[in-house]
């Protein structure tokens, strides 16, 4: 594994490959122990969390295939999180503040220092989606318009010093939800799985060495640099420019702008958001490390599949946004369906901007939305939270049809088994099939969205965040849109954004987009 030569690598190709392999084995290894020790069905079937591996920069180093917008955000903002704190062995930090490195207030983020011999080595992290983060309205993503209305706000903060929890902050977290044991379940799973993680990553640290791991972070970062680089070469110097808009904001605006500019230049990347709208009252406004998330996705689609997770891959990726634009939102604004709605629509506009540039590799745009449902009871003696994203139909591409009834882009989660919905809450799913002829037409078929029917069997409340309901997901090189999405109760349509009271034996009825066509029939006909 050594070379003694000064100036050559300590790691030859094999020795890097096993290093990085080491590494997300310990990550996969953290997402087992958080799965298998969650209470609630959104950790434990859903799989609605992410794990990852930090330098003691806060740089990436690696991460498990969990949820792209937990990872890239993470990615994005995990330097200024740990450059702000003093560490200690032992320690473990909590956070879920949107404007000081979180996305949305249900994604608590825990995160454990690393130390060997004393030094501080890295980090190991764990992010998890929890139903109950004490808003008003039961699934804690409400059609809110402000930040407070969300939910606890936790600021970066220490849940554990050196190893003993420290008073009143556990305590502030399960008194704000409606179910304290099931959060309390939620939050111990998430701290195993990073005692587990920085167990792992100790071990490797002793066996390697220090110095000996410090050096594999930085050959692995550059290693992911080099690949990146060759990879985002082929796309042509320029400047590719590309619109789309958000349905609404839930509180009455509607068409929301968001453009970006990718300007190519050697394999180096600038996307600018300039031109994008001024956040807006409603909740779709989002933290810049949110829109990074969904930049960094999309190039990472176009490297190849060796490519390490790391901080090097993105080093030639550069964003800027207008402060106070919807990707850029300031304090205090609502941001609940920033992270799984407006993340979706950046994916959007840079595989729209990227297909003026590589037409023959982008896809057409999938279905646009996590399709978000927040439901339960805040009634005494009745009270439950649950949410879960559905799927839609993916974007063709030249090569391929779009697949049916799945999760795209920036959500990587499962559904929840209907037998666990059914045991777990008062619900009775009536319907769940794929929603046939909802993909775009074209050379190569868009995918078709799905149809999912909840019979309520107590009364309760929901609360839907939902996109693509006013404006089709688009096709690519003259295939046809896919149909837009349809939310229902009893029958009549709802909004995209709405909350509603519902009693005991009404139907609601969500009918998700198909995704877009790739290629004019007529022109192949021709």
């Amino acid at each position: 594994m050594k070379n003694e030569n000064k100036g050559e690598s300590r790691f030859d190709a094999i020795t890097l490959g096993l290093f990085a392999s080491r590494l997300e084995s310990i990550c996969d290894e953290m997402g087992a122990v958080l799965r298998n020790a969650a209470f609630s069905p959104n950790i434990r079937d859903r799989l609605d969390y992410s794990c990852a591996i930090f330098d003691a920069q806060g740089e990436l180093g690696a991460q498990a295939a969990h949820i792209p917008v937990h990872l890239g955000s993470m990615a994005y903002a995990m330097g200024d999180i740990v450059n702000r704190l003093n560490w200690r062995a032992g320690d473990q930090v909590i956070l879920n503040d949107p404007f000081l490195g979180g996305t949305h207030l249900p994604d608590v983020t825990l995160i454990a220092p690393v130390f060997a011999s004393e030094r501080l080595m890295g980090f190991v992290v764990n992010r998890a989606h929890h139903a109950d983060i004490g808003a008003d309205t039961p699934g804690s993503m409400p059609v809110s318009s402000s930040l407070e209305e969300e939910g606890l706000v936790i600021e970066p903060v220490h849940l554990f010093r050196a190893g003993k929890r420290v008073d009143g902050i556990w305590e502030k977290i399960l008194d704000a939800t409606r179910n304290p044991q099931a959060a309390e379940g939620d939050l111990t799973a998430q701290i195993s799985a990073n005692r587990a993680g920085a167990q792992r990553l100790r071990a490797l640290i002793e066996e390697r060495g220090a110095d000996t791991f410090v050096t594999g972070m930085d050959e692995l970062n550059a290693y992911g640099e080099r690949l990146a680089l060759s990879a985002l070469r082929h796309i042509p110097d320029g400047s590719y420019r590309f619109v789309d808009w958000l349905d609404d904001d839930g509180q009455g605006q509607e068409r929301i702008r968001i453009e970006a500019t990718v300007t190519v230049d050697a394999g180096h990347i600038e996307v600018d958001f300039s031109g994008t709208a001024d956040q807006v009252s409603g909740n779709v406004n989002c933290p810049l490390s949110v829109a990074a998330a969904g930049v960094y996705y999309v190039f990472r689609c176009l490297m190849p599949p060796q490519t390490p997770a790391c901080a090097g891959v993105f080093r030639n990726i550069l964003l800027k946004a207008p402060e106070g634009c919807l990707v850029n939102a300031r304090f205090p604004a609502a941001v609940a369906a920033g992270n799984v709605e407006t993340s979706t629509r950046v994916v959007d506009v840079i595989m729209g901007a990227l297909a003026r540039a590589i037409p023959e590799r982008m896809a057409a745009a999938s279905h646009g939305s996590m399709n978000n449902l927040a439901m339960g009871s805040a009634l005494k003696g009745q009270t439950w939270d649950y949410y879960e994203t559905m799927g839609g139909g993916m974007g063709a591409s030249r090569d391929t049809p779009g697949l049916s009834a799945v999760q795209t882009h920036m959500t990587n989660t499962l559904n929840t088994p209907v037998e666990v919905l059914e045991q777990q809450y008062p619900l009775r799913i009536r319907r769940y099939q794929v929603r046939r002829g909802s993909g775009g037409q074209g050379v190569q078929q868009g995918g078709d969205g799905l149809v999912r029917e909840f019979e309520f069997l107590e009364d309760a409340e929901i609360s839907l965040l939902t996109e693509r309901r006013l404006l089709a997901p688009w096709g690519l090189s003259g295939g046809g849109n896919g149909c837009s999405g349809r939310n229902l109760l009893n029958g009549e349509v709802l909004p995209p954004k709405c909350h509603r009271k519902l009693r005991a034996g009404d139907l609601l009825t969500i009918e998700t987009p198909g995704g877009g066509g790739w290629g004019s029939v007529n022109r192949e006909k021709n």
